[in-house]
Protein backbone atom coordinates (compact mmCIF):
# COMPACT_ATOMS: atom_id res chain seq x y z
CA UNK A 1 0.00 0.00 0.00
CA UNK A 2 1.75 3.65 -1.03
CA UNK A 3 2.34 5.66 1.95
CA UNK A 4 0.48 8.17 4.03
CA UNK A 5 0.38 11.45 2.60
CA UNK A 6 -1.66 14.74 3.82
CA UNK A 7 -2.42 17.18 1.66
CA UNK A 8 -4.26 20.62 3.14
CA UNK A 9 -6.38 22.23 0.44
CA UNK A 10 -6.10 25.43 0.07
CA UNK A 11 -9.66 26.39 -0.59
CA UNK A 12 -10.12 26.36 3.40
CA UNK A 13 -7.03 29.63 3.43
CA UNK A 14 -6.99 33.07 3.75
CA UNK A 15 -6.69 33.51 -0.24
CA UNK A 16 -4.87 37.09 0.12
CA UNK A 17 -2.13 35.36 1.50
CA UNK A 18 -1.92 32.63 -0.26
CA UNK A 19 1.95 32.11 -0.51
CA UNK A 20 2.22 32.92 3.15
CA UNK A 21 -0.84 30.06 4.22
CA UNK A 22 0.98 27.39 1.94
CA UNK A 23 4.56 27.91 3.77
CA UNK A 24 2.54 27.69 6.98
CA UNK A 25 1.20 24.51 5.96
CA UNK A 26 5.01 23.02 4.79
CA UNK A 27 6.29 24.12 8.18
CA UNK A 28 3.90 22.14 9.78
CA UNK A 29 4.60 18.93 7.64
CA UNK A 30 2.49 18.80 4.97
CA UNK A 31 3.45 16.42 2.43
CA UNK A 32 1.74 18.36 -0.41
CA UNK A 33 -0.56 21.29 -1.30
CA UNK A 34 -4.10 20.33 -2.54
CA UNK A 35 -4.86 23.42 -5.15
CA UNK A 36 -8.65 23.63 -5.45
CA UNK A 37 -9.13 24.96 -9.00
CA UNK A 38 -13.00 25.61 -9.88
CA UNK A 39 -14.05 27.27 -13.08
CA UNK A 40 -17.63 28.52 -12.01
CA UNK A 41 -18.99 25.84 -14.62
CA UNK A 42 -18.22 21.98 -13.70
CA UNK A 43 -18.76 23.70 -10.27
CA UNK A 44 -20.94 27.12 -9.14
CA UNK A 45 -17.95 28.09 -7.14
CA UNK A 46 -14.97 30.04 -8.79
CA UNK A 47 -11.11 30.16 -7.23
CA UNK A 48 -7.94 30.23 -8.93
CA UNK A 49 -6.27 29.43 -12.26
CA UNK A 50 -3.15 28.82 -13.57
CA UNK A 51 -1.81 32.79 -13.03
CA UNK A 52 -2.31 32.54 -9.45
CA UNK A 53 -0.80 28.92 -9.49
CA UNK A 54 2.50 30.45 -11.74
CA UNK A 55 2.61 32.96 -8.27
CA UNK A 56 2.43 30.52 -6.16
CA UNK A 57 5.12 28.45 -7.20
CA UNK A 58 7.52 31.57 -7.41
CA UNK A 59 7.27 31.76 -4.11
CA UNK A 60 7.42 27.77 -2.94
CA UNK A 61 9.38 25.95 -5.90
CA UNK A 62 9.09 22.42 -6.72
CA UNK A 63 11.78 21.51 -4.31
CA UNK A 64 9.63 22.68 -1.44
CA UNK A 65 6.19 20.35 -1.90
CA UNK A 66 3.87 18.78 -4.51
CA UNK A 67 1.24 20.63 -6.16
CA UNK A 68 -1.63 18.37 -6.63
CA UNK A 69 -3.93 20.46 -8.57
CA UNK A 70 -7.67 19.43 -8.45
CA UNK A 71 -9.77 20.58 -11.88
CA UNK A 72 -13.13 21.14 -11.11
CA UNK A 73 -13.69 22.19 -14.38
CA UNK A 74 -15.71 21.81 -17.59
CA UNK A 75 -13.12 21.27 -19.77
CA UNK A 76 -9.55 19.97 -18.28
CA UNK A 77 -8.28 19.42 -21.61
CA UNK A 78 -7.80 22.73 -22.35
CA UNK A 79 -5.86 23.77 -19.05
CA UNK A 80 -3.17 20.95 -18.98
CA UNK A 81 -0.26 22.56 -20.46
CA UNK A 82 -1.01 26.22 -18.72
CA UNK A 83 -0.74 24.38 -15.42
CA UNK A 84 2.24 22.09 -16.56
CA UNK A 85 3.94 25.60 -17.08
CA UNK A 86 2.65 27.06 -13.66
CA UNK A 87 4.41 24.39 -11.78
CA UNK A 88 1.66 22.00 -11.25
CA UNK A 89 2.82 18.23 -10.28
CA UNK A 90 -0.57 16.54 -10.12
CA UNK A 91 -3.51 17.49 -12.73
CA UNK A 92 -6.12 15.24 -11.12
CA UNK A 93 -9.06 15.65 -13.35
CA UNK A 94 -13.22 15.05 -13.39
CA UNK A 95 -14.26 11.81 -15.16
CA UNK A 96 -17.83 13.40 -15.44
CA UNK A 97 -15.74 16.34 -17.35
CA UNK A 98 -14.57 15.16 -20.31
CA UNK A 99 -15.38 12.60 -23.12
CA UNK A 100 -12.42 11.39 -23.66
CA UNK A 101 -10.18 10.54 -20.47
CA UNK A 102 -8.17 8.23 -21.76
CA UNK A 103 -6.41 10.63 -24.28
CA UNK A 104 -6.08 13.21 -21.66
CA UNK A 105 -4.59 11.15 -19.59
CA UNK A 106 -1.48 10.84 -22.35
CA UNK A 107 -1.69 14.43 -22.91
CA UNK A 108 -0.89 15.19 -18.82
CA UNK A 109 1.70 12.30 -19.21
CA UNK A 110 3.44 13.96 -21.72
CA UNK A 111 3.60 17.12 -20.03
CA UNK A 112 5.61 15.80 -17.43
CA UNK A 113 2.66 15.67 -14.68
CA UNK A 114 1.35 13.04 -12.98
CA UNK A 115 -2.42 12.09 -13.82
CA UNK A 116 -5.06 11.63 -11.63
CA UNK A 117 -9.33 10.96 -12.17
CA UNK A 118 -11.69 12.27 -9.10
CA UNK A 119 -14.93 10.87 -9.13
CA UNK A 120 -18.03 12.52 -7.63
CA UNK A 121 -20.28 10.76 -4.99
CA UNK A 122 -22.59 9.31 -7.07
CA UNK A 123 -20.18 8.29 -9.98
CA UNK A 124 -19.47 4.51 -10.02
CA UNK A 125 -16.12 3.30 -9.72
CA UNK A 126 -16.57 1.10 -12.52
CA UNK A 127 -15.97 4.07 -15.06
CA UNK A 128 -12.26 4.04 -13.43
CA UNK A 129 -11.32 0.18 -14.62
CA UNK A 130 -10.55 0.82 -18.13
CA UNK A 131 -8.34 3.43 -17.06
CA UNK A 132 -6.54 2.22 -13.68
CA UNK A 133 -3.86 1.04 -14.77
CA UNK A 134 -2.30 4.71 -16.40
CA UNK A 135 -3.56 6.61 -13.40
CA UNK A 136 -1.21 7.93 -10.65
CA UNK A 137 -3.83 8.42 -8.35
CA UNK A 138 -7.90 8.09 -7.80
CA UNK A 139 -9.53 10.60 -6.10
CA UNK A 140 -13.19 9.76 -4.54
CA UNK A 141 -14.80 12.82 -3.75
CA UNK A 142 -16.49 12.20 -0.39
CA UNK A 143 -18.47 15.27 -0.36
CA UNK A 144 -20.15 17.01 -3.35
CA UNK A 145 -17.78 19.15 -4.91
CA UNK A 146 -17.27 23.22 -5.07
CA UNK A 147 -17.43 24.45 -1.72
CA UNK A 148 -15.44 23.44 1.36
CA UNK A 149 -16.81 23.16 4.89
CA UNK A 150 -18.95 19.93 3.52
CA UNK A 151 -20.52 17.16 5.78
CA UNK A 152 -18.63 14.03 5.10
CA UNK A 153 -21.04 11.46 2.45
CA UNK A 154 -20.75 7.68 4.20
CA UNK A 155 -21.99 5.80 1.32
CA UNK A 156 -18.45 6.83 -0.21
CA UNK A 157 -16.97 4.19 2.15
CA UNK A 158 -17.40 1.30 -0.17
CA UNK A 159 -15.84 2.78 -3.30
CA UNK A 160 -12.86 3.31 -1.45
CA UNK A 161 -12.64 -0.24 -0.29
CA UNK A 162 -13.70 -1.77 -3.64
CA UNK A 163 -11.02 0.28 -5.18
CA UNK A 164 -8.34 -0.68 -2.50
CA UNK A 165 -9.46 -4.27 -2.98
CA UNK A 166 -8.76 -4.05 -6.63
CA UNK A 167 -6.05 -1.71 -6.83
CA UNK A 168 -3.38 -2.70 -3.81
CA UNK A 169 -0.47 -0.57 -4.96
CA UNK A 170 -2.30 2.50 -6.54
CA UNK A 171 -2.62 6.06 -4.28
CA UNK A 172 -6.46 7.02 -3.24
CA UNK A 173 -6.86 10.25 -2.34
CA UNK A 174 -10.18 11.28 -0.44
CA UNK A 175 -11.56 14.97 -0.46
CA UNK A 176 -14.56 16.30 1.84
CA UNK A 177 -15.81 16.68 5.44
CA UNK A 178 -12.21 14.87 6.51
CA UNK A 179 -12.24 15.47 10.19
CA UNK A 180 -10.33 12.83 12.91
CA UNK A 181 -13.61 10.85 13.08
CA UNK A 182 -14.33 10.25 9.00
CA UNK A 183 -10.45 10.13 8.24
CA UNK A 184 -10.04 7.05 10.49
CA UNK A 185 -12.88 6.12 8.01
CA UNK A 186 -11.19 6.40 5.30
CA UNK A 187 -8.19 5.17 6.14
CA UNK A 188 -9.44 1.94 7.81
CA UNK A 189 -11.46 1.33 3.91
CA UNK A 190 -7.83 2.12 1.97
CA UNK A 191 -7.18 5.71 1.31
CA UNK A 192 -3.76 6.69 1.69
CA UNK A 193 -4.11 10.64 0.44
CA UNK A 194 -6.22 12.92 3.01
CA UNK A 195 -7.03 15.92 1.71
CA UNK A 196 -8.01 18.53 4.35
CA UNK A 197 -9.38 22.08 4.60
CA UNK A 198 -11.49 23.54 7.29
CA UNK A 199 -10.11 20.97 9.76
CA UNK A 200 -6.34 21.77 9.77
CA UNK A 201 -6.68 25.48 8.97
CA UNK A 202 -8.95 26.45 11.47
CA UNK A 203 -6.94 24.53 14.15
CA UNK A 204 -5.08 26.15 16.51
CA UNK A 205 -2.27 23.80 16.17
CA UNK A 206 -2.16 22.29 12.60
CA UNK A 207 0.69 20.45 12.65
CA UNK A 208 -0.62 18.77 15.55
CA UNK A 209 -3.78 17.84 13.31
CA UNK A 210 -1.67 16.87 10.24
CA UNK A 211 0.34 14.39 12.25
CA UNK A 212 -2.73 12.71 13.62
CA UNK A 213 -4.28 11.92 10.39
CA UNK A 214 -1.12 10.93 9.46
CA UNK A 215 -0.42 8.71 12.34
CA UNK A 216 -4.61 7.05 11.70
CA UNK A 217 -3.63 6.28 8.04
CA UNK A 218 -0.51 4.52 9.23
CA UNK A 219 -2.47 2.25 12.09
CA UNK A 220 -5.00 1.29 9.28
CA UNK A 221 -1.70 0.42 6.78
CA UNK A 222 -1.04 -3.05 6.45
CA UNK A 223 1.26 -4.68 9.22
CA UNK A 224 2.97 -7.52 7.43
CA UNK A 225 5.20 -5.38 5.32
CA UNK A 226 6.30 -1.75 5.14
CA UNK A 227 4.14 0.91 3.09
CA UNK A 228 5.32 1.04 -0.53
CA UNK A 229 6.54 3.87 -1.57
CA UNK A 230 4.42 6.16 -4.21
CA UNK A 231 5.80 7.46 -6.75
CA UNK A 232 4.15 11.01 -6.05
CA UNK A 233 5.83 10.77 -2.34
CA UNK A 234 9.64 10.97 -2.31
CA UNK A 235 11.14 10.07 0.69
CA UNK A 236 13.98 12.58 1.45
CA UNK A 237 13.56 16.31 2.33
CA UNK A 238 15.85 18.73 0.51
CA UNK A 239 14.80 21.26 3.60
CA UNK A 240 16.82 23.31 6.02
CA UNK A 241 16.18 22.43 9.25
CA UNK A 242 13.52 25.06 9.84
CA UNK A 243 11.02 22.31 7.81
CA UNK A 244 10.15 18.94 8.85
CA UNK A 245 11.41 15.79 6.82
CA UNK A 246 8.79 14.54 5.43
CA UNK A 247 8.06 17.27 2.78
CA UNK A 248 8.48 15.87 -0.44
CA UNK A 249 11.45 16.31 -3.33
CA UNK A 250 9.79 16.90 -6.92
CA UNK A 251 7.83 14.03 -8.71
CA UNK A 252 9.91 12.08 -10.90
CA UNK A 253 9.41 11.63 -14.73
CA UNK A 254 6.17 9.84 -15.48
Amino acid sequence: MPKAIIAPSILAGDFSRLAEEGIKMIKNSADWLHLDIMDGHFVPNITIGAPVVKCLRKAIPKSEVIFDCHMMVSKPEQWVHDFAEAGGDIYCFHYEATNNPSTLIDIIHKTGMKAGIAIKPKTPISVLFPLADRLDMILIMTVEPGFGGQTFIPSCISKIRALRHRYPDLNLEVDGGLTETTVTLAAEAGANIIVAGTSIFQATHPSTVIQTFRRIVHTYQPSSSPSSPSPLSPSSSPFSSSYTSSSPLPLPPP
